[in-house]
């Protein structure tokens, strides 16, 4: 029965992958002129000097001017993110503010999974308001209003050009802590995070940077960005352009600047109470993968708790799944953001 469910599983998993037929394989690329280096000689060397500089110093690296133009229309919040690109569709972020009735106190920024669309976690937003939290929806650089024109998905956010998806996983980091920046302006004291998928990761390179975030949730966890891509069943059309030039014990170097694995141990010696989510049956996030972070929390004894479904990584996304996720990262919340 066990074999036969993860079949049915994995076969519901990729029929909901396949559901996407507008994947484009892209060429390799370097992508130093993203990092810094244009027209390096050598890009290779210049995305390496860039990664080994970036991890030594991490704390100026994921560092940003606060913004200086917050507005909030009605529920929509509105900034300049403080790492523009030469987008201008991306370089205007966006935010949906949902205030909750009973508290002014506790607030959390959520960010969501890759290719979300408008709607993405706004209904898990409004869950948080009846547990007295507010709610800011972030999206996501490249995503919905800030995808540049000629794109149908935010393939620009992970992608076979190797600077471009550092920049944008950096991006999505200030972002976030600029969001923290205005919720703190508007009185909110004890703040959290939660991601999920690609937002897991940005959840992850946050939290071990910002100190504000006070509990933090992580909707499917792996230590690796490289082999989340490499693997996952909704990433094989980057694997092929990146295959072209890189091999995956590569791509987990250069990569390693955006990856949790890099950082964990900055949560040590801290109070972060963390509650990691991952599915059994993931094609997308190897369980193999999640369970070698699960490992390094015990083993760190970092504070946390575990929530594992017997789904994959689109069926979390589906009935009964999504209600046991989502009361459950709710109620998380609830008991550890306590102002």
């Amino acid at each position: 029965m066990t074999t036969l469910y993860r079949r049915t599983i994995h076969r519901m998993e990729q029929r909901l992958a396949g559901r996407d037929r507008n994947r484009v394989v892209r060429p390799f690329e370097w992508g130093a002129e993203w990092l810094g280096e244009a027209g390096a000689p050598d890009p290779q060397a210049a995305v390496e000097r860039h990664v080994a500089a970036a991890v030594a110093d991490s704390d100026r690296y994921f560092s940003y001017p606060t913004p200086a133009d917050y507005r909030l229309d009605g529920g929509a919040l509105t900034f300049t993110s403080p790492l523009t690109t030469p987008y201008p569709e991306n370089n205007t972020v966006y935010a949906r503010f949902l205030p909750a009735k009973r508290s002014r106190r506790r607030a959390v920024v959520l960010l969501p999974q890759w290719n979300a669309d408008a709607e993405g976690h706004v209904g898990l937003g409004k869950l948080l308001n009846l547990a007295g939290i507010a709610a800011l929806r972030l999206t996501m650089p490249y995503h919905d209003l800030r995808r540049p024109a000629g794109l149908e998905r935010a393939e620009y956010a992970v992608s076979s050009n190797v600077g471009r998806t550092i920049h944008a996983c950096r991006q999505a980091v200030v972002d976030a802590r600029a969001c923290l920046d205005w919720l703190e302006s508007e009185g909110y004291q004890t703040l959290g995070m939660l991601g999920s998928s690609l937002g897991s990761c940005i959840t992850a390179l946050a939290a071990a940077h910002d100190r504000r975030i006070r509990a933090a949730v992580f909707n499917h966890i792996s230590p690796w960005f490289a082999d989340v891509v490499w693997t996952g069943i909704s990433t094989q059309h980057v694997r092929q352009g990146l295959e072209e030039r890189l091999t995956l014990r590569d791509l987990r170097r250069y990569w390693s600047v955006i990856s949790p694995s890099t950082y964990l141990h900055r949560l040590e010696g801290r109070d972060l109470p963390s509650l990691l989510v991952w599915a059994t049956h993931d094609l997308s996030f190897l369980p193999k993968y999640s369970r070698r972070v699960l490992a390094h929390y015990r083993r760190r004894r970092l504070p946390h708790r575990t929530l594992s479904l017997p789904c994959g990584h689109y069926t979390l996304a589906t009935a009964p799944f999504k209600y046991i996720d989502g009361a459950s990262m709710s109620w998380f919340l609830y008991r550890n953001l306590r102002p």
